[in-house]
């Protein structure tokens, strides 16, 4: 698995979390029994499996054509057998008749799993600036919600000095370790303090 670019920013003395979720290439289709002509629109999928938070897209629906997606929207509250999608306003739209799926890409199981990851002010640089893990709370792995969260508290960012750095993100599981995430960090000096 090639790792993923996302460049972060830090705000020193400010807490800093940054969640994360890995999807897997496993696409899943979930048939819709019922959408609500309503703000947020409420989709009835039965058993759809999707966490919160979740990107999923709304295809080949009959009647509410509108809601069908070429893009992904975030699942923002779910019970069992419903999806909500909180920046979907349905009130103008046609009446569901029927059809349809929710679309998404399975999440990874995350059981088992433990993560690490450095900051340094160059790749060349062996002077690491912070290490954040699983073991020392800097990494947060939730496998009820299908994240990995990467947490500094204001305390620790607002020791940080440098204005950019780059860091990199790896899982660890039974011996294997997976390049997750990697990029640029680049710290916003604190003003109120």
């Amino acid at each position: 698995m090639a790792p993923s670019k996302l460049n972060l920013k830090i705000f020193q003395g400010s807490t800093f979390a940054e969640v994360l979720r890995w999807e897997s290439s496993t696409k899943i289709y979930i048939p819709i029994t019922g959408i609500t002509k309503a703000a947020p629109v409420v989709i009835t999928a039965p058993t759809h499996g999707i966490p919160v938070n979740w990107r999923t897209r709304v295809t080949n629906v009959v009647g509410m054509k509108e809601i069908n997606s070429t893009d992904y929207y975030v699942v923002t509250a779910v019970t069992s057998n419903s999806v909500t999608l909180n920046d979907v306003n349905a009130l103008a739209y046609t009446a569901y008749t029927s059809g349809g799926v929710l679309e998404y890409n399975q999440p990874v199981d995350l059981a088992g799993y433990t993560a690490r990851m450095q900051i340094r002010e160059k790749i060349t640089s062996t002077t690491v600036i912070k290490e954040l893990t699983t073991d020392n709370g800097g990494i947060l792995i939730d496998n009820a919600t299908k994240t990995i969260t990467i947490f500094m508290s204001a305390t620790d960012t607002a020791a940080l000095t440098f204005k950019s750095a780059v860091y990199s993100l790896e899982l660890v599981t039974a011996g294997t370790v997976i390049p997750f995430v990697y990029g640029s960090v680049s710290l916003e000096t604190e003003i109120t303090r």
